[in-house]
């Protein structure tokens, strides 16, 4: 693990950069969906925008509430309070745009899979604590120089994750034009929500609730809410309206058959 990067002089944190490296991933991924959605690009970059700002603001305010840390600081961010700070500020981006509909709400599927399993790589680079529990497998890893050191072998965690959910982003990009409007981010839901809630069962985390950690009862959450979007949308679409369900006035994009070729 390399904590610190030197390049020219320059002393980079890892965990910094590959954030970084997420969020113009995000970007580009979603320049390119509303490019053949036929929406404006710039839109990609007005979302990455709000997304940062409410995300960071979110990680670290469910930072401060978790553990009862200090507000300001240079450490302290979890995941799910970035996802609901981002999604928040998201959305309302794009009430004030007018676009509140659900292939808005898809077009984030992608990029946030993407940006979690290249934020994985920094916190396995950073050794920043994420790393499981003591574990003597073929592949198991000591961080001994990492922001949260320790010298007992354990489960690389973060390189489980980023390996499920960067192919949950493959399937889900390979998936973009399959289904209506808003089941691709429903999917999503699922797919990371189970992802998190069994790799939390090798992690340090400790019990909250029903002997479950605070993470798995949140994935728990995404699981059962993205399962019962789901139902939902097999429900209406049996009674004739399509599923053609809008979170705006107007319901949205008409549905399109792919005109590109799958990647």
């Amino acid at each position: 693990m390399h904590p610190e990067i030197h390049v020219l002089g320059l002393t980079v944190q890892s965990f910094g950069l590959m954030l970084a490296l997420a969020f113009l991933a995000c970007g580009a991924i979603a320049v390119r969906r509303l490019r053949e959605l036929g929406r404006p690009v710039d839109w990609a970059y007005e979302m990455l925008i709000a997304a940062a700002a409410g995300g960071l603001v979110g990680a670290r305010l469910w930072w401060v509430a978790q553990t009862g840390g200090p507000l300001l600081g240079t450490t302290g961010l979890v995941f799910y309070g970035g996802l609901l700070g981002g999604a928040v500020a998201v959305l309302a981006w794009a009430a004030r745009r007018g676009v509140l509909d659900l292939r808005t709400v898809d077009v984030a599927a992608v990029p946030l899979a993407a940006g979690y399993a290249i934020g994985r790589i920094g916190c396995q680079l950073a050794g920043d604590g994420d790393y499981g529990t003591p574990w003597g497998g073929p592949w198991a890893m000591a961080y001994p120089h990492g922001t949260v050191p320790t010298t007992t072998p354990v489960h690389p965690t973060p390189v489980y994750e980023t390996l499920a959910v960067g192919a949950l982003a493959v399937l889900l990009w390979r998936w973009r034009d399959r289904w209506r409007p808003g089941t691709l981010f429903a999917v999503y839901l699922v797919g990371a929500g189970l992802e998190r809630f069994l790799v939390e069962f090798i992690r340090r985390n400790p019990d909250a609730a029903l002997g479950l950690t605070a993470p798995q009862l949140v994935a728990a959450g995404c699981v059962l809410g993205g399962a019962a979007w789901l139902v939902l949308r097999s429900i209406l679409a049996s009674y004739g309206d399509g599923g053609q369900l809008a979170l705006s006035r107007g319901g949205g994009d008409p549905p399109r058959p792919p005109a590109h070729r799958r990647v």
